[in-house]
């Protein structure tokens, strides 16, 4: 018991990271498989769409999934047209704040998208079809462009013996792809490692309180949930209790549509104001009706971060 009780403490401390690992490893396993039994290059000029379709198409398919499986999408969408809300979204200050969001809701969808292209690349598959319809393939990469013809550069994938002499004057175009896929890689990695220095870097909290935070977090999110489950329950059971009892309902306190838009805000933190997320704020500030409750903050970065262990409240 002490080993799986250590195995889902790991687990649930790396849950970001795990979860990211397996969204890649799902991706590349159905990249493989795409490229072994659906992709069959055309070999004529029909190469140059043919093989971007199957690079490109599919990772956009995979950002657009993952901005739908994101909560904090839908956190930051729903509603934000209504006739009550229009006034407020139309300052620039509310775009600025809302861009903010997004980036790193894009980072998080563009991880299945950038595992696809990357391990694509190095298979070599998808590219070596479409550059193969590109004669500025040729023009970039071989020597002496003027010793094959277009048409044959529409064959190179479909034949071997042809691949393999056009090798001694033009860099292959398995060559070719798995260095973009490389650098696409290193890339990659280089610049999420520089914004996670730089954004912890400018953490307007320490490193022992943003733990605290997490731990914070994940407990509001799991009692809230839990809670959430019972009020529905009970107020269920009264409504049926009194339909088929033929009786007046009860009183029944609970949240009104504007405590739960209080509720459901993006919380940006204040460093004058010790509040660790939205509720919080709301039920100290005498539900949500103080004018503190309405001070912005100016950081997000925490938030981000604490969003990482576990999904806010609102994002349910």
């Amino acid at each position: 018991m002490d080993t799986l009780q250590r195995a889902v403490d790991f687990c649930i401390r790396h849950q970001t990271t795990l979860s990211f690992s397996v969204v890649s490893l799902l991706t590349a396993a159905s990249e493989r498989v795409f490229s072994y039994v659906v992709f069959k290059c055309p070999c004529n000029s029909e190469n140059l769409v043919y093989g971007y379709s199957f690079l490109l198409a599919p990772a956009f398919v995979l950002l657009l999934l993952g901005y739908m499986m994101n909560a904090r999408t839908w956190r930051l969408f729903t509603g934000m047209c209504s006739p009550e809300k229009h006034p407020q979204y139309c300052s620039w200050r509310t775009w600025a704040h809302f861009c903010q969001l997004f980036v790193p809701m894009t980072a998080k969808a563009s991880v299945a998208p950038l595992t696809w292209i990357a391990v694509a690349l190095l298979g070599a598959n998808f590219y070596e079809c479409a550059a193969s319809g590109s004669n500025m393939t040729a023009q970039l990469f071989c020597k002496n462009k003027g010793n094959y013809s277009q048409e044959q550069l529409y064959k190179m994938p479909c034949d071997e013996e042809l691949a393999a002499a056009m090798s001694s004057v033009c860099l292959s175009f398995h060559a070719q792809s798995q260095l973009i896929g490389w650098f696409l890689i290193v890339g990659i990695m280089a610049l999420a490692l520089i914004s996670t220095c730089v954004t912890h870097c400018f953490s307007p909290v320490s490193y022992l309180q943003f733990k605290f935070w997490k731990i914070y977090s994940r407990k509001e999110h799991k009692l809230f949930e839990t809670k959430a489950k019972e009020h529905a329950n009970k107020l269920a059971e009264r409504n049926t209790n009194c339909f088929f009892e033929a009786t007046d309902p009860a009183p029944f306190p609970t949240p009104s549509n504007e405590d739960w838009q209080k509720v459901s805000v993006s919380y940006t933190f204040n460093s004058q104001s010790q509040y660790y997320s939205v509720l919080h704020k709301y039920v100290n500030t005498n539900r949500g009706n103080d004018a503190e409750f309405q001070e912005e903050g100016q950081d997000l970065n925490v938030i981000e971060f604490v969003d990482e262990a576990q999904p806010s409240v609102s994002g349910l």
